[in-house]
């Protein structure tokens, strides 16, 4: 068991705990060789001598450690120490994606448009290598404060050119997340990851995930068989640009996805243009055939047969050697009590399953500046179950307290039963916009959004022939100007100018560290500077940099640099003879 303080490898010292997984559990700690925090991800004790799994886990570090990407966590190291596997991994100050979700309710169009082309920007650089994530979802995706996505635990990552460690019929990563080729018995591909991507979107967008069920066999059954739902339902003014790449991620029939994340990537960019808001419904070239769930089914009934069929053996052998008039009563009595069950299970299947799925069709009512009492009881009339949860919004339209909308929306036909969801009106709340240029976008988001108002920041082209002044998330315009009116809920894009920064190589091109420093103040690096007394190299000149040349600088990073100093000399006095 690994605990605090304790130093793996006799390098990474460990700090807290900080995350459990189902291969491994994840620590913060201290790399004593190059100052810096680190995560390490230590493989669970119990599958350490399980030879498939520590392959598996070697297998993450192999595969992410080749990926060089700002929406890729960066995996430093790999190794073990005393029996203990692990991996050293970049160390970010973030949340995952169904913390925000649980938080939020749900995210924006614009949020989720911006995190996806994050997500696919990442795997892209994955897809050209022919590495499968396998197990996008949100809990695997990270959010930093400056909006910054990273993609991690590629712990079933798969390199598509290499020996194949786990069964072709494997199911792996997350049901509520899983292919349908993947659900029936099927290998992964990179158009594996295109669906769970696609199915993420949705649940961002909506606050739930489209196929659910009381078993992982139930929701893998649903993602063979049944269609997407429609995200208009939940949000009639989507764009429809935005809905055929749901649909298009999300097709049962891998030939009507995206290629590859890149692909995707492309489609993502543009799909908030107005010229795309009203484009036609997708519709697929190759037949969208539901996938044949029977592989799934037959592997269950396999496994009851083979259950079924011990039982009946172990009876009948029992009463051969037995051989007597009380063992064949015994066995005529679990006979009969099979028949019976039968008789009961079968009753149901033709008596009570017909009553349940035959409910009525009912198209749901609209409500809109209802009392939230009349609006109960008109819901209920229809056949409908009002949900306790009762969420509250801005809505310039509908008076304070009253009913604002229904989830699913107003006119969705829906079964009888189906459980309505209530938003009540906090009416117009107006919020006066300042002037936000010049300032920390990450600030001015943390100040709106405590305003209930949706702040997206995105990035924006600027010509840096005419000007150097532009910095890291500094913000150089809004989409709503200074002195104008929105109310709660409404959405402000922050733009901040689109810098393609590097590290310099301090270490060869001889940079002074009164450079290094104006560097980390221009861009917002986090410095740390330390003497090495040496003899090597003129005082002053700079040794080592915790950051490699040419990689991309985020705001808020951490950068070590190590400075040569001149090696202490000991000068004898000549008039006391004393040391100095």
């Amino acid at each position: 068991m690994i605990m605090k303080g304790q130093k793996i490898s006799d390098r990474y010292q460990i700090i807290k705990s900080i995350g459990d997984g189902g291969m491994a559990n994840v620590y913060l700690a201290y790399d004593t060789i190059l100052d810096r925090n680190v995560a390490v991800k230590v493989l669970r004790g119990d599958l350490a001598n399980d030879e498939k799994f520590v392959r598996r886990f070697q297998r993450e570090a192999l595969s992410a450690s080749s990926l060089s990407n700002p929406n890729i966590v960066e995996v430093y190291d790999v190794g073990e120490d005393n029996g203990e596997y692990y991996i050293v991994m970049e160390y970010v100050e973030g949340k995952h994606l169904k913390a925000l979700l649980k938080k939020r309710g749900k995210l924006t169009v614009p949020e989720v448009v911006d995190i996806t082309l994050q997500i696919t920007n990442g795997l892209s650089v994955a897809h050209d290598s022919y590495i499968i994530h396998r197990d996008i979802k949100p809990q695997n995706i990270l959010i930093l404060e400056n909006g910054l996505i990273k993609i991690t635990d590629f712990g079933i990552a798969v390199a598509m050119n290499a020996t194949q460690l786990t069964q072709t019929n494997s199911v792996m990563g997350s049901v509520h997340y899983l292919p349908p080729e993947q659900a029936s018995g099927k290998g992964a591909t990179l158009q594996s990851d295109i669906y769970s991507i696609g199915i993420l979107m949705y649940e961002l967008l909506t606050g739930k995930l489209p196929f659910r069920g009381d078993n992982a066999v139930e929701i893998a059954l649903k993602h063979l068989k049944e269609p997407m739902p429609s995200i208009k339902d939940e949000i009639p003014d989507i764009p429809q640009s935005v809905e055929n790449i749901i649909l298009k991620a999300t097709a049962k029939n891998p030939k009507n996805r995206y290629l590859d994340a890149r692909e995707m990537h492309e489609d993502l960019k543009t799909c908030l243009d107005e010229s795309r808001a009203n484009e036609l419904k997708i519709t697929f070239k190759y037949p969208e055939n539901d996938y044949d769930g029977e592989k799934l089914v037959k592997n269950v009934k396999k496994e009851n047969n083979k259950t079924a069929k011990t039982k009946e053996e172990g009876e009948v052998t029992m009463a051969k050697k037995k051989k007597t008039e009380d063992s064949q009563n015994k066995l005529l009595i679990i006979l009969a009590s099979i028949f019976v069950g039968l008789v009961v299970m079968i009753t149901t299947v033709f008596v009570l399953i017909p009553k349940i799925t035959q409910a009525k069709q009912v198209a749901i009512p609209d409500v809109a500046n209802y009392s939230v009492t009349d609006a109960i009881k008109k819901l209920q009339d229809a056949g409908f179950i009002v949900s306790d949860e009762q969420r509250e919004e801005a809505n310039e339209t509908v008076s304070e307290g009253k009913v604002s909308r229904t989830s699913p929306a107003a006119g969705s036909i829906r079964k009888e039963g189906t459980e309505i969801i209530l938003y009540k009106s906090l009416g117009d709340v107006k919020i006066t916009i300042e002037d936000y240029t010049g300032k920390n976008a990450s600030e001015i988001k943390g100040k709106l959004e405590a305003l209930k108002l949706q702040v997206i920041i995105t990035k924006k082209d600027v010509d840096l022939s005419e000007t150097n002044d532009y910095k890291e998330n500094i913000i150089i315009d809004q989409s709503i100007k200074e002195g104008e009116k929105i109310s709660e809920g409404d959405t402000i894009t922050l733009y901040i100018p689109k810098l393609d920064n590097k590290y310099p190589d301090f270490v060869n091109e001889n940079y002074s560290i009164e450079e290094v420093e104006s560097f980390c103040d221009e861009y917002g690096v986090i410095l740390t500077k330390t003497e090495v007394e040496t003899s090597e190299y003129e005082a002053g000149k700079i040794i080592y940099q915790s950051r490699a040349a040419g990689s991309t600088v985020v705001n808020g990073a951490r950068l070590t640099v190590k400075v040569a100093k001149s090696p202490s000399s000991n000068v004898i006095d000549p008039d006391n003879g004393d040391l100095e």
